[in-house]
């Protein structure tokens, strides 16, 4: 149906004339006339009758005019909402990430986005490094924030920062008075670490094995806190992301971060997003905020 036509009875119906309908809408008279006999038509039946120089509705109309109420109603709320998620100003970007780039890379990246799009809204879901893993949460993420470039060509990568690596030791530790470690100095060390199925645990081993070593992982977390957890509790050193300035990991502790003298000893953060769907305005507008930001070199510091 012609949701003009539609919009048009409904005016006629509370009482406003085909002449103030027409000025309103900048129809002719005679066009919002045939629209109407043209609903009229689709219906099967009367909808409307002459009363003296007004219309009004006949007993089919007001039975007609409470649903067609509700169905604009719902139409509208639908506009409106499909107008908001496609507005930058007020969309929604859903975005994965990996857990350790939840604590300074997307937190800087989304209040500084929203400093220019206040009413931007975000969802967030939580990926980790998995060699097998899919992108963007097989699909379900418009952009993801990760260490991984993918092998799918039905995704777009580039890179937002290398991240250097260090060797976490507890305070306690021979390597806590040094500034620097190369890891051969580490061979004869237990080692905490990610599960195999973790990128970064083999870009630890790959480390290892070049400084001439296999690393001898005592224990193995599934994730970056849990890593450091068994560090501070002085059953091994770690390879992990280096803390970054105003992130829990780089407040004073029971665990210090010493830099790897290595050549490779860092991880490359990548944004990766839909190389076949088209993203939504509050989605792209992030994802060039993300670029802007990354080549203008304006990423949170490496804490000292």
């Amino acid at each position: 149906m012609d949701t003009d036509a539609l919009r048009w009875f409904q005016q006629v119906a509370d009482g406003t004339t085909v002449t103030e309908v027409s000025e309103l809408v900048g129809v002719t008279q005679s066009g919002v006339s045939r629209a109407l006999a043209r609903l009229e038509a689709e219906i099967g039946t009367p909808l409307l009758r002459r009363s003296g120089r007004t219309l009004r509705m006949t007993h089919a109309g007001a039975v007609f005019k409470p649903h067609l109420d509700a169905l604009l109603h719902h139409l509208d709320d639908g506009i409106a909402a499909v107008s908001q998620l496609t507005d930058p100003g007020t969309g929604t970007v859903v975005l994965a990430f990996q857990q350790s780039l939840g604590t300074w890379l997307v937190p800087d990246l989304v209040r500084s986005f929203r400093a220019g799009y206040p009413g931007a809204g975000f969802r967030f879901i939580v990926v980790r490094d998995e060699l097998n893993s899919v992108a963007l949460d097989g699909g379900n993420a418009d952009l993801e924030i990760g260490s991984r470039r993918f092998p799918d060509v039905s995704v777009r990568t580039e890179r937002l920062a290398l991240e250097p690596l260090r060797l976490a030791v507890p305070r306690e530790h021979r390597f806590a008075g040094q500034q620097r470690v190369r890891l051969a100095e580490a061979a004869g060390e237990p080692f905490i670490g990610l599960l195999p199925t973790s990128a970064l645990r083999k870009l630890t081993d790959d480390l290892c094995e070049a400084a001439g070593f296999r690393a001898d992982v005592v224990f193995e977390g599934d994730d970056l806190p849990n890593v450091r957890g068994f560090v501070a509790a002085g059953l091994g050193v770690a390879v992990v992301p280096a803390p970054r300035a105003g992130s829990p990991e780089a407040a004073p502790g029971p665990v210090v971060h010493r830099v790897i003298g290595d050549t490779g000893a860092v991880r490359e953060i990548c944004l990766t997003w839909s190389a076949d769907r088209r993203l939504l305005p509050a989605a792209e507008e992030f994802r060039r905020h993300a670029l802007r930001r990354a080549a203008s070199g304006r990423l949170p510091a490496v804490a000292e």
